[in-house]
């Protein structure tokens, strides 16, 4: 007879989720040097993002564990005096505590082949011919962007379908791992060789490739708290799926399986650590504090998993009369304790000094209280003194009537 697997209930399958995530504790901590390093260290990695509605994605992503992050501070990290981080690719460009370079060769390696195989299937054509000139040029005059290196000529117009074979060859060449961005200006990126930005002791070290499956497994499920060979493949995005599938069938030490319960009451089977009941009974209790999260945040970046684990999808649809069609697009999740209590839309007018609220979707069961409210406020008022736009307006829209209406959130703004 099969001996069935322990059960988390979905309750206490988020708290563990989200300590993982870094999410559960009360943000603290003035944001210094050592704070953002470790802050990076305990989530892998952030996804940088040129996006800026309110703020870059990376900066939205580190102030909401460290409220006292400052815009572009994360970036300093990597710049020529630091080399904390680099930036390199996981599933989207990230920066990467410096340390785990080592790791990342196997993930260069993988992309040298599959890149210029996919790449020329697309229509990529002509950029291995460029390859040489840029490392001649990188190799003598140091940092450049791709306009640099083209005297000023325009690379794309469009994104990386519409890149020039400069531009290709240069992307190329940063995920085979030969060269490095140096430093963003402005949010330019400057590539330079490899071995001027990675540290020393990182660029020279080695792990042999199961050395680096075991690692990304298990530094996986500790970012994750639980997660299938299928996540934990996904993580860091350097093995394939059935390599993951492989090493978690030889049920490795330290490991273990249970059953995770959804949001709707399914059930599933994933990995888990085998002390997980003491991590469990050691997790700190959950409170009412509201966040305000950015889209890419790592803890709801998967939408199959989130809508699993916590029944919410943070994508939503907008009937626009103008254009007489429907249109979906991303909004900022809201969350209180571990519950997603609804979805924010708003967007930073940076000339005005305003942060213009479009739009507030609550969750099913999650009314706008008077307490509700009120933490709403409180977080959308720090995330609009984060964005530089310390003043707040709820656009006459139909979206925001919920908040117009609400005369505790209005007092509090």
């Amino acid at each position: 007879m099969t001996q069935r697997l322990p059960r988390l209930d979905n309750s206490t399958a988020r708290r563990l989720f989200l300590h993982a995530h870094g999410l559960l504790v009360r943000p603290s901590g003035p944001a210094t040097r050592a704070d953002i390093a470790r802050a990076v260290d305990a989530l892998g990695f952030v996804q940088v993002d040129s996006i800026n509605t309110v703020a870059r994605a990376h900066d939205h992503i580190l102030w909401a564990r460290l409220p006292r992050l400052k815009q572009d501070q994360l970036l300093t990290l990597c710049a020529p005096r630091d080399r904390a981080l680099f930036e390199g690719w996981t599933h989207d460009a990230a920066l990467i505590p410096s340390r785990f370079f080592p790791i990342w060769r196997h993930k260069h390696a993988a992309d040298h082949a599959a890149l210029l195989s996919r790449w020329k299937s697309w229509g990529r054509d002509g950029f291995e011919a460029e390859l040489d000139a840029v490392r001649a040029r990188l190799t003598r005059d140091g940092a450049l962007s791709a306009g640099d290196l083209t005297d000023g000529a325009a690379q794309h117009s469009g994104g990386w379908w519409d890149w020039k074979p400069t531009k290709t060859a240069l992307e190329y060449l940063w995920r085979s791992g030969e060269l490095g961005i140096c430093h963003r200006r402005g949010f330019k990126k400057y590539y330079d060789l490899i071995e001027r930005i990675i540290p020393p002791e990182y660029l020279n070290a080695r792990v042999e490739r199961d050395e680096a499956l075991d690692w990304c497994a298990r530094a996986a499920l500790d970012r994750l708290g639980f997660g299938t060979a299928s996540e934990l493949s996904a993580f860091w995005d350097i093995f394939k799926k059935s390599e993951l599938a492989a090493w978690a069938a030889q049920t490795p030490n330290g490991l273990a399986e249970v059953e995770i319960t959804g949001a709707d009451g399914s059930v599933s089977k994933t990995l888990i650590h085998a002390d997980w009941e003491t991590r469990v009974a050691h997790l700190p209790g959950p409170s009412q504090r509201v966040r305000i999260l950015s889209p890419f945040d790592p803890a709801l970046r998967d939408r199959t998993r989130a809508a699993r684990l916590f029944g919410f999808d943070y994508r939503i649809e907008v009937f626009v009369p103008e254009a007489k069609r429907t249109y979906g697009y991303y909004v900022f999740p809201v969350m209180e304790g571990t519950r997603l209590i609804g979805r924010i839309d708003a967007k930073a007018d940076r000339a005005a000094g305003v942060l213009r609220v479009l739009g507030y979707w609550p969750e099913p069961r999650a009314p706008l209280g008077t307490g509700r409210a009120g933490r709403l406020a409180d977080a959308l008022t720090k995330l609009a003194q984060f964005s530089g736009t310390p003043n707040i307006a709820c656009a006459a829209h139909p979206n925001t009537a919920i908040l117009r209406e609400n005369p505790a959130f209005m007092a509090a703004i």
